[in-house]
Parts: C-alpha cells; structure tokens; sequence
C-alpha cells in the first residue's frame, strides 16, 4: 500500500509539474512581427512614429486576448534610412528570427531592396506603412514580388499629379524643384512635372541632391538662378530644414510647395515657423472612422508623440491588419507566412462585419475570426482594400503651415485625381 501510494502521489506530483510546464508555455507563447524602420538618419522622425504605432495595435489586439492565447511581440531593427543596413537586418530577422511576416520600411528606398532581396525571394509578407513609389507598383505589376508585398500609402504616381493641381490652384505659376535623389524624390519629380506642365505651369530648375550633405548652398543657387516663384522642395524632415534654411538665406521666396512627411513639427521648428507661413503641401488623406477618432484620442498617451506625426496613423492600421492576419492564418493552423499572405485580403472582406481599431474592437474581431466569420477592418486612414499588386487607392490631404501649425485647408478625392489624369492625358 505504501509503494501504492508512493507512486500515486508521484504520478499526482508529475502531472502537476506538467500542468505547470503547460501553464508557462502558454504564458511564454509568442508570435514575433519582424519590424524594420528608420529609427535613425534623416527618416528617423518617420519611423519612431512608426514603430510606436505598430506597437500600439499590437498591444491592443494582446489586450483583446491575442492569437490563440498567444501573444504578438515585434523584434525591432533600425534600418538608419538606409538601403543596404535595411537588407542586413531584414535577412537576421527572416534567416535567423524566422518571422513569418515583416512591416517596414517606411521610406521607398529602404522597402524595395527588402522587398528584392530578402522579403519577396523568401515569399515572406511585407507591409509598409508609407513607402510611396511608383516603382513598388511597377515591381508588382512585373510579378517580381510573389505578390508579398502590401502597403497602407497611396502611390506618388497620384500624389505628384495631387500636389500639381494643388500648386497651380495657389497661383504658383512658375516653380524650381529640388528634390531628394533617390527612388522616392525622382518617382515624385517625374509624375509632378508632367501633370504640372500640362496644367500650365512652368519647371524652371530640377535640381537633385544627395542626402545627408552638410551644406545645400550649391543646389539652392543654382535653383535660384531660374528666378522661380516658389520652391517644390522633395525631402525629408532634417535634409529639408537645411535646404529650406539655405534658401531663406540666400533671398529665395518664402514660398513653398511640401511633400507628404515635411508636415513635420522638427521641419517647422528647425526652420522658423516665421519663413513657412506660404508653405503648402500634401498627404496622403483619411477618411474619417470611429478607429481615427480612438487613435487621435489615444495614440500620444501611449508613445508621448502628436498622433498628426508622418506615418503615424498609416503605421498603426499596418499593425493592426497583420495582427488580425495573423489571428485568421493561425484559426486553421500554424501562422506561416503564405496563410499570412492570403489573410491580409480576408481581413478586409467587403463582405464581413466592421471593426475598427482598439481593444474592445479588436475582442470582437478575434471572436468572429474563431467563428469562421469574414471581417472588414476599417482603419484610421479609412477603409482600404488592396489591389492585385498591394496597392490602395484613397484621398489626399491638402495642408498648409500657419503660425507653426500644421492646418487642413481641404481634400482631393481620389475621383478628382483621375478627373485630373484624365484631363491630362487627352
């Protein structure tokens, strides 16, 4: 009977011990979202905005119960707004991390060597939140992605016919370009300039720069030189400051034409609010939803960043679109990428119930993935479906700085747009 009792209470203790091993798995289980943003170099405002709000719709869909009793964790690498650093650490996180999905970059010229050399080879998903070229498109539409690749930005290819219009309806007749010279800044020149000629203005001057240059004074004189009235200046927030300074002091009109992203408080503060009170721009646009509202409400609390920061709102529905992806790729099974890949697009089923962003949401998304209900993500920026080659369509904002505030001064519909196109291409 002793020996009897001696063993059941071994078993008894093995069994407990288990449970407990069991229990610390489950506590322990993760699932890793590979994320790749400028944290530093001259994008580096972009991607702190970027990777916080990533994090914050993670964490909302970990306090709406996770994946499975699993939670969502991001390994962060800091590409430094370059290219080459990018793949590097792209490849540890694909390679060695092994995670089945990665968001990033936020500029174009840090997602498409990923993309070509390590995400689209390894047929992995890449969503970024604003990496705006044409050539993404271009990539797409050539099958050099193994359709992997998502983005929550419009293309430039709108934007440059967008900022055409929005320059000529400010009376900007005559304007010098200098621009940034890399995909993005070239991309953005080229669909500006033949929507702007065909609207009647006239380019005076295009003048590229390399980036990260101490000083501008040769790239400003020379724009200079084509007596403009004003300046489309295609940059970045720490490299345009010194380009704008530049012009300034060289006499130059304080007139100018921005890019989606210089809406940027550094931009403004580093320059003189004083020299940008004609300063105009684009973006990307919004339309509004209850998830735009939460984020606007919540997002500063949570990163101690102004939720209007670049990047920011896009940044988050990246997050949350691959969160919940994640959750309708692991209902059948593990979280592998190509489930991952296909949920991107059943997230957002024109058929399913809406959801929006935050917690309570994000509980009653998770509980209709369980069920084998569709579900229709409507995001910060709006609702958005993705086309054939990951691309969204969607409004632009219209915006301009005033007394050192960033101010919405109207929005072009994306019908509006292809009005525009339509005009110019008769």
């Amino acid at each position: 009977m002793t020996s009897i009792r001696m063993l059941t209470a071994a078993l008894m203790t093995g069994a407990v011990a288990l449970g407990a091993a069991g229990a610390a798995r489950a506590d322990d289980c993760t699932i890793t979202v590979g994320l790749v943003m400028e944290l530093t170099g001259p994008a580096g405002e972009y991607g702190q905005a970027g990777a916080k709000s990533v994090e914050m719709a993670l964490r909302d869909i970990n306090d709406a119960g996770g994946v499975g009793g699993c939670k969502l964790v991001t390994d962060t690498r800091d590409s430094q707004s370059q290219g080459t650093v990018a793949v590097d650490v792209a490849t540890q996180l694909v390679q060695v991390k092994k995670v089945p999905v990665i968001i990033g970059g936020i500029i174009s010229s840090v997602s498409i060597p990923i993309l070509t050399s390590v995400t689209g080879p390894a047929k992995i998903p890449q969503v970024s939140p604003a990496s705006s070229s044409p050539t993404l498109t271009k990539l797409g539409r050539e099958g050099k992605t193994n359709g992997v690749f998502f983005r929550t930005i419009t293309s430039d290819a709108l934007q440059g016919i967008a900022a055409a219009k929005f320059a000529i309806d400010q009376g900007i007749k005559k304007i010098a370009i200098i621009n940034v010279n890399n995909d993005f800044g070239v991309n953005m020149v080229n669909e500006f300039s033949s929507a702007y000629k065909a609207l009647g203005g006239e380019i005076t001057s295009v003048t590229p720069y390399n980036e990260k240059q101490s000083s501008y004074q040769a790239e400003v004189t020379a724009a200079l030189a084509s007596s403009p009235e004003a300046l489309y200046l295609v940059s970045t927030p720490v490299d345009g400051a010194t380009i704008a300074r530049t012009w300034i002091s060289q006499g130059g009109p304080q007139k100018f034409l921005l890019n989606d992203g210089m809406n940027s408080a550094d931009f403004i503060t580093n320059v003189g609010a004083e020299y940008l009170n004609d300063a105009f721009g684009t973006s990307s646009g919004t339309d509004e939803t209850a998830s735009t509202k939460y984020f606007y409400g919540s997002y500063k609390d949570f990163s101690g960043i102004d939720p209007a920061a670049p990047a920011a709102d896009r940044s988050y529905d990246a997050g949350a679109i691959v969160g919940l992806a994640i959750a309708e790729a692991a209902k059948d099974g593990k979280a592998e990428p190509a489930a991952i890949t296909a949920s991107i697009r059943k997230v957002l089923d024109p058929n399913g119930t809406v959801i929006h962003a935050g917690k309570d949401e994000f509980a009653k998304a998770l509980a209709l993935i369980k069920e084998g209900k569709p579900i229709k993500y409507e995001g910060v920026i709006g609702p958005v479906t993705f086309d054939e080659v990951g691309d969204i369509t969607g409004p632009f904002r219209l915006w301009r700085i005033q007394n050192g505030e960033v101010t919405t001064v109207g929005t072009m519909s994306t019908a509006d747009v292809d009005k525009v196109k339509a005009s110019i291409a008769k």
